[in-house]
């Protein structure tokens, strides 16, 4: 088993849905299968989408996950799926490249320069220590760590190695520290504000009372992706966890009918709609919102 970086775009060309598989074709092949049953890191180069003059992409890792199957395209004979568990968004976007240092040794050249060659590979193979760095970095507020990664630190020894990798791979799979990542980065990408009412609570020190939420729970294979979460105030959560509000795929505010008392429905957005994340990638995934409106709502 070998750790990897697995390059997706915001608008990907393939078939990509990183929460739950990544699409490849059969140049990564090998390099996909090495990592079965290991961590990857996921990376967002610089292009958005599959045309060559897209920009806006953030040259950054942005998720651990890890890979338990690979599976043939059955519609495309030559293509791969790789269905990853565990998946887990960082709290802070990590740069390939912080001032001189670079987080994958394999990107730099040796005149200190970044290999286009390297870079250009979808799949890339990475040690122990620059994976542990990577999350070092990516989950640095939430680990409480204040030795945080930093290109003046380089993994030196392997028993420093173990001291630092051990404790971070054990919190990635533990359900509250996935819980802190989850609440982090969903009430970061609403602006600590209730999507449903509005409502931004700040209490006497100075955080915010407003909730994250799962739209697919999680002992229902819910995952911890930003895009199956939505803040919410305490009673909306309640709410919307028992089936009594839901979301349509425009984001429409959805009411169980007989089931909503008046107050309720004054807390709520006057137009019935949903206050989105600004960035459209942080949105809720619609295959998410059905599950709710299919499964949990009681419409």
């Amino acid at each position: 088993m070998t750790k990897a970086v697995f390059a997706t775009k915001i608008d990907p060309s393939y078939d990509d849905l990183p929460e739950q598989r990544y699409h490849f074709p059969p140049t990564y092949r090998r390099a996909v299968e090495e990592a079965l049953g290991d961590w990857i890191v996921y990376y967002e180069p610089r292009r958005s989408s599959g045309a060559l003059s897209s920009r806006g992409g953030r040259q950054s890792y942005f998720a651990t996950a890890r890979v338990v199957r690979i599976e043939r395209d059955s519609r495309h004979a030559d293509y791969f799926y790789a269905y990853v568990e565990d998946f887990l968004p960082f709290d802070r976007p990590v740069p390939f490249r912080e001032g001189e240092h670079y987080y994958e040794g394999g990107l730099r050249r040796a005149d200190g320069g970044t290999s286009k060659g390297a870079f250009g590979r979808s799949v890339r193979p990475i040690s122990e220590g620059e994976y542990n760095a990577i999350l070092r970095s990516g989950f640095a507020q939430l680990l409480g760590d204040q030795q945080q990664m930093r290109p003046s630190v380089p993994f030196a020894f392997a028993e420093e190695q173990e001291i630092f990798e051990r404790p971070i791979v054990e919190s990635v799979i533990r359900r509250p520290f996935r819980d802190a990542v989850f609440s982090s980065v969903v009430k970061s990408a609403y602006g600590n504000t209730c999507a449903m009412t509005g409502l931004k609570i700040i209490n006497g020190g100075g955080r915010s009372e407003v909730q994250a939420a799962h739209i697919r729970p999680v002992s229902q294979s819910g995952t911890d992706s930003v895009r199956n979460g939505v803040a919410l105030c305490g009673t909306i959560h309640w709410m919307f966890d028992r089936g009594l509000l839901s979301l349509d795929d425009d984001y429409n505010i959805l009411l169980a009918k007989g089931k909503v008392s008046e107050p309720v429905k004054r807390l709520l957005n006057p137009d019935l709609r949903m206050r989105l994340p600004p960035q459209p990638d942080l949105r809720p995934n619609p295959q998410w919102l059905r599950y709710h409106r299919d499964e949990i709502f009681k419409g």
